[in-house]
């Protein structure tokens, strides 16, 4: 009898499962496998795969420029835009955490940009602002400064979209802030008793209690900015430019796979892209035990 009851909550529990379990199934692990099996054939969307090995990985390696370029810019631009994301969350979150009036006003104030970081509307205004006569041409012009258009020159085109990831930097602030709370006071009163000032106990009582949350932080925006496509697709209106500037990545994937309809080779950058990430995340968490510390060991 507790055998069958057993059975039947079993049975209950899977059923209650089985949309997200189709879900899973159909529409993530599904496509994946389909993908991978695409990585190794010319396909075009019109005709059927033809199989072709490991031709789309030796093109990506040897014989596409453009590629080289994309993973340069993609690199360039993680390798900036996250230690700058990093930082400033931190320093806005020390200053919130400084006890100051409606906090909670100010924690919503700016979060607010992340909400509307990624979005197409905010790109297109961005795109706007740093054009030849934005508002930041007008408010150099003030000052006797003239420039051209930011979007529009290969030397600082990309720093516009770098901008535009650092303006959405309220949710690894939110973070931050909550583990700033989460310190305890007396360590840092024991710290100043032993003559720390305000540099040193930061150095050496909260950025220590703080390195979960930046390995947190880190894992996730790296992860973000490896896939960033909104912001490149509309500053350059989907051609990557001026000059392959802002060829990211996912954006030329998007060209090699829905405008040049070379579905088998975007599939092959994917999968690159997948294991990249897998190998950045494993490295990360191999590494975690020599720089992030856990209040609970000893």
């Amino acid at each position: 009898m507790k055998n069958t009851r057993t059975g039947r909550e079993g049975l209950t529990a899977y059923l209650f499962l089985s949309p997200w379990l189709l879900g899973i199934v159909l529409l993530t692990i599904g496509p994946m496998l389909y993908s991978a099996y695409l990585a190794f054939t010319s396909y075009d969307l019109l005709s059927a795969p033809r199989w072709i090995g490991l031709d789309n990985f030796r093109r990506m390696f040897t014989a596409d420029p453009r590629y080289l370029s994309s993973v340069k810019v993609t690199l360039l631009y993680v390798g900036v835009s996250v230690p700058l994301l990093l930082v400033v969350s931190m320093i806005l979150a020390l200053l919130l955490n400084k006890g100051i009036k409606f906090l909670s006003g100010y924690r919503a104030l700016f979060y607010l940009p992340s909400l509307m970081g990624a979005s197409v509307a905010i790109a297109v205004l961005w795109r706007q602002i740093f054009g030849s006569t934005g508002l930041v041409n007008q408010v150099l012009a003030l000052f006797g400064i003239t420039h051209g258009s930011w979007v529009g020159s290969p030397g600082t085109a990309l720093w516009t979209i770098v901008t535009l990831n650092l303006w959405a930097f309220g949710a690894t602030m939110i973070i931050f802030l909550a583990g700033l709370r989460q310190v305890p006071a007396e360590l840092h009163e024991a710290a100043a008793v032993d003559g720390a000032g305000p540099i040193r106990r930061f150095f050496s009582v909260t950025l220590p209690l703080m390195t979960p949350l930046i390995f947190f932080n880190l894992l996730l925006d790296t992860i973000h900015a490896f896939q960033a496509f909104t912001g490149a697709f509309v500053v350059s209106r989907g051609s990557g430019g001026p000059a392959d500037s802002t060829l990211f990545y996912t954006l030329y994937l998007y060209q090699q796979g829905f405008a040049e309809l070379k579905m088998g080779y975007a599939s092959a950058m994917a999968w690159a892209l997948v294991v990249v990430l897998g190998l950045f995340t494993g490295f990360l968490f191999l590494t975690a035990k020599r720089w992030v510390y856990y209040g609970d060991e000893r």
